[in-house]
């Protein structure tokens, strides 16, 4: 039973801090997070990823994997401030759970590794950050680690993510003579013992520091100056600026998103980690920081804003569902607002009806209940039947529609086969939860075979989902060899002319339906999706309005979206409708017009053949250089195409494109092939063929 509190901590929302910790795979994430919880208070003994003991990887697959596949959400005090943080996945198969954790977070803490810098996810999630314009301060971690360089680490943000840090520390030492770091606002050292329980000491910066930590004050001082006219005043009339006003401008630049400061440190061996938690308070935004977040009331056009206060009405975005058996659990942000328990509420998209039973703070698998969330709050509430990510959800007569959260087409799928009748009952209910958690998890039925087939972003995303049905579901299931998800485009420009005729009985008379639809469809480059168009002088004719016209370039759209001459979705395509066709005497009804359009576009898919696509991925090799000859060799095997080599430390990074149906197996490949000493990254970069990428 969960335990009841009186209800959210009423802190000032100036003192919110609603952040993310987002990073590339295996660069510190949930490592970081946990001392975030153990320097707070909130747990009081650290539990550690490689012995599968973190406190947000709570999932049995995450335990035993040593890795995050479910963004989980926290809440603990520091000094005063309230910290509402969600620690996400670093896997590019579990990017959609960093999408819709971007999408409801007012501040980011990146993470990066001092030896491997700025990695594939690590601009993933930069670019994914950029798209919801989040505010962000960068961590170094991991500076005692052979290899690592923070200095490399800053290049690459300037040269790779095109970002503007700004240190706001630098190391004392690296490696194994990492030892501490220099505070550049206030001037002076701290040193850490790598203990836990020990605080951090304060001492006078070194005199044998490699950094010209003078010169780096100065341009501390002239970044925070330019952020606001009072203090480039005062630094052109060169004075010094004081800590408080370096961090005044700092955090200016920070939430305009003009500067990221830089912080450093090692996460494992609590060095830095004190710091970084100030500096969450002084330079992240607070749900009062940012502009309005922006809404259309239902049913109109008009556009409104939301305010953080909870005098306004109602306004809160479902960003995660997760299923507990067969009840659904919802993750709210809070825009505008308040919610009490028992308020009635209506979920705008579906315009349903939804009642707010219970409301809980969250510490990733652990619930404490409490009585109201307002403004600024991340909370779960159990029960939303028709809530699915992305809705929004209000109460009283004022409703909007926040934008939605986009999802990512799944690229690889395999088949599934239930040992018997019963199981496959089982099977197809697990599966639909399943669907209602993930956006990027979908089940379809091949029409040919009959086998159920799932899809999804990966691999290893299949993999937790196969092992999710067996231990969660109980299901007894086997699972086929993963296959990859194509699609098919248009070689050239192709006519055709679909009909209608059916002859239906109505209120005891004879009804004639006609529809007759005539289009073209023409290839677009690669990444170019699906344009349907009306020929103008159709417009002309039947005029911007018309039923019939937008029936045919529904049924159009649709048959694109279904299969082309190979029984894949057909993308890359432009489609015009040339003409449709009226009969006297016959009914002519948009169902018809649907119908005939899409036999249009079958026909023309038939006549063109059209080409196949496939999903093509951008892999990242990291390879000591006794092995460059074996991976480039192997990529070369796997008809890749290598776009560069470069240098990362001691070692060789390869970059390569490749078809994903020759990477199946290619992590237990690699690590024979290099004795375990390679690793690799590979995201999906679009549908085509190598030589078009």
């Amino acid at each position: 039973m969960a335990k009841k509190s009186a209800g959210p901590q009423r802190t000032g929302r100036e003192l919110v801090r609603n952040i993310g910790i987002v990073a590339h795979i295996d660069a510190g994430k949930t490592t970081v997070t946990e001392r975030f919880l153990y320097y707070s208070g909130k747990i009081h003994r650290i539990g550690e990823v490689h012995d599968g003991a973190a406190q947000m990887d709570w999932m049995v697959q995450e335990q035993e994997r040593g890795i995050t596949i479910t963004a989980a959400a926290t809440l603990f005090p520091w000094k005063g401030f309230e910290y509402h943080l969600i620690d996400t996945p670093g896997h590019v198969d579990f990017t959609i759970e960093v999408e819709r954790s971007l999408r409801v977070i007012d501040g980011a803490v990146v993470v990066f590794c001092a030896k491997g810098g700025v990695e594939p996810q690590s601009e993933t999630v930069w670019h994914q950050a950029d798209k919801f314009k989040v505010p962000r301060i960068a961590f170094v971690n991991k500076m005692d680690r052979m290899g690592a360089s923070f200095n490399r680490v800053l290049g690459e943000m300037r040269d790779r993510l095109g970002a503007n840090p700004i240190p706001v520390q630098v190391p004392i030492g690296a490696e194994d003579q990492f030892r501490g770091v220099i505070d550049l606002v206030e001037g002076k050292a701290w040193y850490f013992s790598g203990h836990e329980e020990d605080s951090p000491e304060e001492a006078e910066i070194p005199a044998d520091c490699e950094f010209d930590v003078d010169a780096l004050r100065t341009v501390l001082m002239e970044r925070a100056a330019e952020q606001d006219d009072a203090l480039t005043e005062k630094f052109l009339m060169e004075e010094f600026l004081t800590p408080e006003e370096i961090r005044f401008g700092l955090r200016r630049g920070t939430i305009s998103g003009t500067l990221v400061p830089v912080f450093v440190g090692s996460a494992l061996k609590n060095t830095g980690i004190q710091l970084l938690m100030d500096g969450v308070c002084e330079f992240l935004p607070s749900p009062l920081d940012l502009p309005p977040v922006r809404a259309i009331k239902a049913r109109s056009d008009e556009v409104i804003e939301l305010a953080p206060y909870d005098t306004e009405p109602l306004a809160m975005m479902a960003f995660k569902v997760a299923m507990e058996g067969s009840r659904k659990n919802v993750y709210f942000r809070l825009y505008s607002g308040r919610v009490d328990e028992g308020d009635d509420l209506i979920n705008v998209r579906e315009n349903k009806k939804e009642k707010c039973s219970r409301i809980f703070q969250v510490h990733a698998n652990k619930r404490e209940r409490i009585d109201s969330a307002i403004a600024g709050d991340i909370v779960l509430i159990p029960g939303m039947k028709s809530v699915v990510t992305g809705d929004t959800l209000c109460k009283g007569t004022v409703q909007v529609l926040m934008e939605q959260i986009d999802s990512y087409e799944p690229v690889i799928s395999m088949a599934v086969e239930p040992r018997n009748m019963a199981e496959k009952e089982k099977l197809e209910e697990a599966v639909q939860r399943l669907m209602e958690e993930d956006p990027t998890f979908k089940v379809h039925e091949d029409p040919e075979t009959g086998e159920t087939l799932i899809s999804g972003m990966g691999e290893l995303h299949l993999e937790v989902i196969m092992d999710r049905l067996t231990r969660e579901y109980n299901v007894e299931a086997k699972a086929g060899k993963p296959q990859v998800v194509y699609r098919e485009t248009f070689k050239g420009v192709t006519n055709g002319v679909g009909n209608f005729e059916r002859i239906i009985e109505e209120d005891n008379k004879e009804k004639h339906m006609y529809g007759n639809v005539s289009l073209t469809v023409s290839p677009l480059e690669r990444g170019g999706g699906v344009e349907a168009e009306l020929d103008p002088s159709l417009v002309a004719r039947f005029g911007e309005r018309s039923k019939l016209l937008a029936a045919a370039l529904q049924g159009a759209r649709d048959a694109a979206s279904a299969s082309g001459a190979n029984g894949y979705p057909v993308q890359d395509v432009k489609i015009l409708i040339t003409d449709i066709g009226t009969r006297e005497g016959a009914a002519m009804v948009e169902v018809a017009y649907i119908i005939a359009a899409q036999e249009a576009f079958r026909r023309a898919a038939a006549d063109d053949g059209c080409r196949l696509l496939e999903p093509i991925m951008a892999v990242e090799v990291v390879t000591p250089d006794a092995h460059v000859g074996d991976v480039m060799g192997d990529l070369g095997q796997r008809k890749g195409r290598i776009e560069n080599m470069e240098n990362r430390g001691d070692r060789q990074v390869i970059s390569a494109f490749v078809p994903l149906r020759n990477m199946f197996g290619y992590a237990t490949e690699l690590r024979s092939k290099t004795r375990a000493g390679a690793s690799f990254t590979m995201t999906f970069l679009r549908y085509g063929t190598v030589d078009d990428v």
